[in-house]
């Protein structure tokens, strides 16, 4: 994976690639079918040459896994780690709307949405923070709001906390 939209279309294991949805630090998003459960999800795919080392492919992996732990309505739901002909990605569930970030760009918040959104922001890391799992990189773009009601936390940088 090089990061070009050249797996819109592909598919890996039973995921029908239909287009991209954004990347960050540790890879690139797509939105695909299940094709098994006739749903549509996210795939975060680990870019090859990232997945080439070991350090940054457990990393991956073990940040899946404490997102995964963590069951709240204002966190995105991890639904597997996978691996299909060397291709590394995650399963989780697929949220639109936009980031928090491309939102404060665009218009001012009313007080009511600013305050709502930062009591279930502050409420889904006190959660994980009681299971003793940390997010390492609070940025506006992490947070979705979506068309629902709830903002959700996106990103995969958790991390158990060792103490």
């Amino acid at each position: 994976m090089t990061g070009s939209d050249s797996v819109v279309g592909q598919t890996f294991s039973h995921y029908i690639v239909s287009r991209r949805i954004g990347s960050g630090g540790m890879g690139v998003v797509y939105e695909a079918e299940d094709t098994r459960l006739g749903r549509r999800v996210a795939l975060k795919f680990l870019p090859h040459d990232m997945a080439q080392d070991s350090q940054l492919l457990e990393r991956f992996q073990r940040e899946a896994r404490a997102a995964s732990a963590l069951n709240h309505p204002n966190i995105c739901t991890i639904h597997a780690i996978e691996q299909h002909e060397r291709q590394h990605f995650i399963v989780m569930e697929l949220l639109e709307g936009q980031t928090l970030g491309e939102r404060m760009g665009r218009q001012p918040f009313a007080i009511d949405l600013l305050l709502a959104v930062a009591i279930q922001i502050t409420d889904a890391l006190e959660s994980a923070h009681s299971k003793g799992i940390v997010h390492r990189d609070i940025t506006l773009r992490i947070f979705l709001l979506p068309r629902e009601t709830r903002s959700r936390i996106l990103d995969l940088v958790w991390r158990r906390s060792s103490g």
